[in-house]
């Protein structure tokens, strides 16, 4: 595939970014256009980034520095136990007070990934969308928790309801199009051009080019710079009231916040790896709580035997393991005697009600019921599996 040579006031970058003849170069959309045959040549750039670790001593997380990812990831921290320490507002880099050595800094998604790839950033919370089109499948990264539980969304093809889309609603119907030819490729506007890519050439369309905008880019087949948008859906409400659809086999990605980590710095940097582990259990530890309730009833019982028969006898009241059977002391006529025994389990929300139905059905009484903030387990799997990845 050619290239057009630049105009002497292009930047180098031009050969990365072709321009295309069907775009005008008036248009409201700031956009530059790029083949799927040259996107490979940028993932040995992000490598060769990556070739060494600096020698600072402090250890360094990034954070998105606006939106509601970043009043998410503040929050999720605060509810560890980690809360961010910002002295000035408009200052780019803090602290966890908990977490000695440790420089936070609020950066753009993006910027979060490439600094992870450079070495100038050790750990980063940002989408797994960012994370893959920005990483490029590179190898130091690692995904140390692919499930935040924020910030969920997909990335997917969406076409117009209308005109020769009408009757089009798979990516084999697409892909089948006679439209598409070398001389007038499918135009996609979007701004995961190594994702788009990738995915078009898995799904059989050869005749594709990728068109970046800064603006809505739902807006972009209706002014004609585009044939087909590929961006994040939430809802989905955004597209509908914009006459676009969804197609089936058209998502590209599953994405929520992750924490990643460079795997040199992980390896190298002296007290990361503790670091990290921390952080892993305290993330996990909160998660886990997330939504659980402890339970406690008091219960008439011969033995701690007996109750625990007539709890394990409900569908609704085994707990995470199981329950816990205590009896309750009373003193009675100058004498020490159990009558009653203390149940204790662990419930999730959806359950609650039913849960205190079926205590109080086999006995129970004064049911307490308080949230959950924490569940450690013995050890994190996520923790082994980090281990796992980098040989240790």
């Amino acid at each position: 595939m050619s290239l057009r040579a630049p105009p002497s006031s292009t930047s180098s970058s031009w050969s990365l970014f072709p321009l295309c003849p069907r775009l005008p170069l008036s248009v409201a959309f700031s956009t530059r256009i790029v083949r799927c045959s040259l996107l490979q040549d940028q993932v040995s750039v992000n490598a060769g980034a990556a070739s060494k670790v600096s020698d600072r001593n402090e250890l360094r997380l990034g954070l998105p520095s606006k939106g509601r990812m970043a009043d998410d990831t503040l929050d999720l921290l605060k509810d560890c136990q980690l809360s961010v320490r910002k002295v000035n507002p408009r200052q780019y880099v803090a602290d966890i007070p908990q977490l000695s050595n440790l420089e936070v800094w609020f950066q753009r998604p993006k910027d979060i990934v490439r600094k992870l790839l450079s070495g100038d950033l050790d750990l980063g919370i940002v989408g797994l969308d960012i994370v893959s089109e920005y990483g490029q499948g590179s190898e130091d990264l690692i995904i140390v928790h692919d499930s935040l539980d924020f910030g969920d969304c997909h990335l997917s093809i969406a076409i117009p309801k209308y005109g020769i889309f009408e009757n089009i609603n798979s990516m084999e119907e697409l892909a089948r199009m006679p439209q598409w030819t070398a001389d007038k490729p499918l135009r996609v506007a979007t701004g995961f051009t190594y994702l788009g890519s990738k995915f078009m050439r898995e799904k059989g369309l050869k005749h594709v080019v990728f068109s970046t905008a800064d603006g809505a880019l739902e807006a972009a087949p209706a002014m004609g710079i585009a044939d087909a948008i590929l961006d994040l859906v939430s809802s989905g409400t955004t597209l509908r009231e914009n006459n676009l659809k969804e197609i089936e086999g058209g998502i590209v990605l599953e994405s929520q916040a992750v924490l990643v980590a460079s795997k040199k710095s992980l390896v190298h940097r002296k007290g990361l790896l503790d670091t990290t582990h921390e952080i892993i259990e305290r993330l996990e530890a909160h998660l886990r709580a997330v939504g659980q309730f402890t339970v406690v009833a008091n219960m008439r019982g011969n033995s701690a035997d007996e109750v625990a028969q007539r709890v394990l006898s409900q569908p609704s009241l085994a707990g995470l393991q199981g329950p816990t059977v205590s009896p309750v002391f009373c003193k009675r006529d100058g004498e020490v005697v159990v009558d009653y025994y203390a149940i204790v389990i662990c419930v999730p929300k959806k359950a609650l009600y039913k849960s205190v139905q079926q205590l109080r059905a086999i006995g129970g009484s004064g049911v307490l019921v308080s949230p959950l903030t924490y569940i450690f387990d013995e050890e994190t799997p996520r923790w082994q599996e980090l281990l796992g990845k980098l040989g240790l």
